[in-house]
């Protein structure tokens, strides 16, 4: 099964920046949907922002609007997550994932049954 690979990850304090990114292989990124997620251990993975191949709308969970940006380059086939303003409930393991079907309605819900590529996931650790 493709892997993908996030790198980025790591501790700041209340109010710092941190951007993630992670390779996608040139087929997965013409097609389908792609996003990053977060999950808390003992909780069940989140939606953090989401987008369409070809579609330069990008969809974010209301809790990092404004902080987080997502973006694709398309010369690298890097997905990017830049967060500004990070807070100690940012903290939690966040991955990367595409499934080759359109984003959703529901794509930031249980998104283990729906996205079929995943990373290994980066920390990121945000202190008060």
């Amino acid at each position: 099964q493709v892997q993908l690979q996030e790198s980025g990850g790591g501790s700041v304090q209340s109010g710092g920046s941190l951007r993630l990114s992670c390779v996608v292989p040139e087929y997965e990124s013409d097609r389908g949907c792609m996003g990053w997620f977060r999950q808390i251990p003992g909780e069940e993975r989140e939606g953090v922002a989401a987008k369409n191949a070809g579609d330069d709308s990008i969809k974010y969970v209301d809790s990092v609007k404004g902080r987080f940006t997502m973006s694709f380059d398309h010369a690298v086939n890097t997905l990017y997550l830049q967060m500004h303003d990070l807070k100690p409930e940012d903290t939690a393991m966040y991955y990367c994932a595409t499934q080759a079907r359109v984003c959703g309605i529901s794509w930031y819900l249980f998104p283990d049954v729906t996205f079929e590529r995943w990373g290994q996931g980066t920390q990121v650790t945000v202190s008060a």
